[in-house]
């Protein structure tokens, strides 16, 4: 896949959000586009703006439009182009409400999928049940993140790693492994991580997230990385309660893993095969002509 070609119709959009204006870029996206058609909106994750690491953002909604699928990706109020006084993720309802009345707008759909990474993907998550013009949710490595839930992963993943790596045993042969840092970096990871009330401490947007997705009835597809510690807290969340796994083995609900990609799909290969799945499953949730 080509995703670095710049579609014919790529153009800067300026929209009213509350007191603020915010920018974004439309691709592939002109009134011509028939009603019953699905676009993306691309919910960055922060503190990112609509570029994403390694172009990803751009790459994606190239490759969407040359599919044939209007996308659009903005900076939310406080980030890169917009106005506005900075928010977190857990915070932009009103940005993603806004920017799905821009691609609506403005290439005549009736129906949207909200793709994003990491807190992108949980702000979505927030975020879909309360508008019905959401088709779909596509989800990378959502953000699931507590004390409890990164200690227990970086656990499980991190130092068992480390013990099988072939770096970590030269450092120790050679001196240059700090002991008295590790042991005392390791003791405090065990602790959060049978720390029971860290869990809820402090991350107010789990519940919302939860209850956001088991109240959106719609398809989605989550696609996790395998080189990443966001995945597995995510993974780890997901197992720790029947109620979220419900959600995520319900038959709408679509799971991709990227073995050797890292958070951002840094590489090309990872990023066009993120492309191309997220192209196959939108083409999947248009009706049939």
């Amino acid at each position: 896949m080509n995703s670095a070609a710049a579609p014919e119709a790529e153009r800067f959009v300026v929209f009213d959000c509350g007191d603020s204006r915010c920018v974004g870029v439309l691709s592939g996206a002109t009134r011509a586009t028939p009603s019953p058609a699905i676009g993306v909106v691309i919910v960055v994750g922060g503190p990112q703006y609509r570029v994403g690491s390694h172009r990803q953002f751009v790459l994606l909604a190239r490759a969407l439009a040359q599919a044939g699928i209007p996308a659009l990706r903005f900076d939310y109020r406080g980030m890169g182009d917009s106005e506005g006084e900075p928010r977190s993720f857990d915070t932009i309802d009103t940005d993603i409400a806004a920017a799905v009345d821009t691609l609506c707008r403005e290439s005549g759909l009736a129906r949207v999928v909200l793709w994003g990474l990491c807190d992108g993907a949980s702000a979505a998550f927030m975020y879909a049940r309360g508008d019905s013009r959401v088709a779909g949710i596509a989800a990378l490595n959502p953000w699931a993140r507590s004390v409890q839930g990164e200690a227990s992963a970086r656990l499980k993943h991190y130092y068992l790693q480390r013990l099988c790596s072939t770096d970590f045993w030269r450092k120790l042969v050679s001196g240059r492994f700090d002991p008295r840092g590790a042991a005392s970096g390791l003791a405090t990871t065990v602790r959060n991580a049978a720390n029971r009330d860290a869990a809820a401490s402090n991350v107010p947007f789990l519940p919302r997230m939860e209850e956001g997705w088991r109240q959106f009835h719609g398809p989605t597809l989550v696609m996790l990385s395998g080189n990443d510690l966001t995945a597995r807290e995510f993974e780890a969340w997901i197992a720790a309660s029947p109620g979220r796994k419900s959600v995520m083995d319900r038959p709408l609900t679509e799971v991709v893993t990227f073995p050797d990609a890292d958070h951002t799909f840094s590489d090309r290969a990872s990023r066009d095969a993120v492309a191309t799945a997220t192209i196959n499953w939108i083409l999947r949730l248009r009706p049939r002509s």
